[in-house]
């Protein structure tokens, strides 16, 4: 008996395309299922949640995660990754350097906000490096008609901000915009440290440009938009970090 998208917790937004919004700090991640491949977007905030994701992404999918892509190099968004073995993993270009000289920090933020150490710590020690950078935009071919771009809009949230657009041709429906942290809808868009805030609503406007008007943007906390909370939300930017 096939499983729905539903059953597994996930919310469904196009043919093969489904987002769900886990536990503790409410972060989405992304599945795009092609012929015989899978895309995941982004692998949650520790190893035991990862392979939760990875084991729903096979019932789903019918097979293993081949492409991983991390929106951003901040825990609960890439500390599960280790456990997609096999999987090429795709990230914004520098994101890397995050990954080997930036790991105590990893460790620090993710302790500080709450995971447990001992968990903090078998990530961090297992934590896989993205090897295929992206700069400027790329696209996945999943077989079956069905292509992803990704694209490295920012930096705003972060140095490193990677989005994934699944066009709507091969499902029959709407674009869908994984937007990773740049969006955010269920509190208030956080600027940590590594953030860029003066050039964060430019990478909203070129997200704008990549899904258009009729898009479904998938933020990286809360539930789905569309583009006039997009929209709302980097004039917010703007006026808050003084960029018209």
């Amino acid at each position: 008996m096939t499983v729905t998208w539903e059953e597994l917790g996930w919310e469904r937004l196009a043919a093969g395309v489904g987002r769900c919004r886990l536990p503790g700090w409410d972060c989405t991640v992304g599945l795009v299922v092609g012929a015989g491949t899978a895309l995941m977007v982004d692998a949650g905030s520790s190893l035991a949640e990862g392979a939760r994701l990875r084991s729903a992404a096979q019932e789903l999918s019918g097979g293993r995660v081949t492409h991983l892509a991390l929106t951003h190099p901040h825990f609960d968004h890439v500390f599960g990754a280790a456990v997609f073995a096999g999987a090429r993993i795709h990230a914004a270009v520098g994101a890397d350097a995050v990954f080997t000289s930036g790991r105590a920090g990893l460790r620090a933020d993710a302790i500080g906000n709450g995971l447990p150490a001992a968990d903090a710590d078998e990530a961090v020690d297992t934590l896989v490096v993205p090897r295929h950078p992206v700069s400027g935009e790329s696209t996945l071919d999943l077989g079956g008609g069905r292509r992803v771009l990704l694209a490295n809009v920012g930096p705003g949230h972060t140095a490193h901000d990677l989005a994934v657009l699944v066009p709507g041709a091969a499902s029959g429906g709407p674009e869908v915009v994984f937007c990773g942290d740049l969006v955010e809808e269920s509190g208030a868009p956080q600027a940590g440290p590594d953030a860029v805030p003066s050039r964060w609503p430019d990478a909203l406007d070129r997200l704008l440009a990549l899904g258009g008007e009729d898009a479904l943007y998938v933020p990286g906390h809360g539930a789905v938009v569309d583009a006039g909370f997009v929209r709302r939300q980097r004039d917010e930017l703007a006026a808050r970090f003084g960029k018209g």
